[in-house]
C-alpha cells in the first residue's frame, strides 16, 4: 500500500509541472516541445500509479497502458467517454518520439489540455479510493 501511495504522489506532482507548462500564453516552440515532454511523464507517472492501484485494490495485473484504461473503465474510474480520449491518449504518447514533425507536434500540443484534465481526474479518483 505504501507504494500505491508514492506513486500517486509521483503523479500528483508530475501533474503539477504538467499544468504549469500549459498555463503559458503563446508557448514558443520550445515551451511547446517542453509541455509534449511534460505530457509524457505525467502520463507515465499516473498509468504505473493507476496500474499499482489496480493490483492493490482490485486484485487486477495488468501491464500495459490500454490494459491499464480498459481495467479502469471495467471498475468505473473512467467513463466510456474517457476511456476513448485515454486510448488516444496513449497512441499520441506513443507518436511522441516523431515531434520533430512539426505538423505532428502540433496536433499533440493541441490535445494536452484535455489529457491534462483526463489524467488529473483519473489520479484523483483512485485517490480518493484508495483512503
Amino acid at each position: 500500500m505504501e507504494r500505491l501511495k508514492e506513486r500517486i504522489q509521483l503523479a500528483l506532482k508530475a501533474l503539477r509541472a504538467f499544468q504549469e507548462v500549459l498555463l503559458l500564453e503563446n508557448p514558443t516552440e520550445v515551451e511547446r516541445d517542453a509541455a509534449i515532454q511534460r505530457f509524457v511523464f505525467s502520463f507515465e507517472a499516473c498509468w504505473k500509479a493507476v496500474k499499482q492501484f489496480l493490483y492493490d485494490k482490485e486484485g487486477i495485473d495488468v501491464g500495459s497502458p490500454k490494459g491499464v484504461i480498459r481495467s479502469s473503465r471495467e471498475i468505473g474510474i473512467l467513463s466510456d467517454e474517457e476511456t476513448i480520449i485515454a486510448l488516444k491518449m496513449v497512441d499520441d504518447r506513443n507518436l511522441t518520439v516523431h515531434t520533430y514533425n512539426e505538423e505532428l507536434a502540433v496536433e499533440i500540443f493541441g490535445n494536452l489540455h484535455k489529457y491534462y484534465q483526463l489524467l488529473y481526474n483519473w489520479i484523483i479518483r483512485i485517490e480518493k479510493r484508495e483512503y
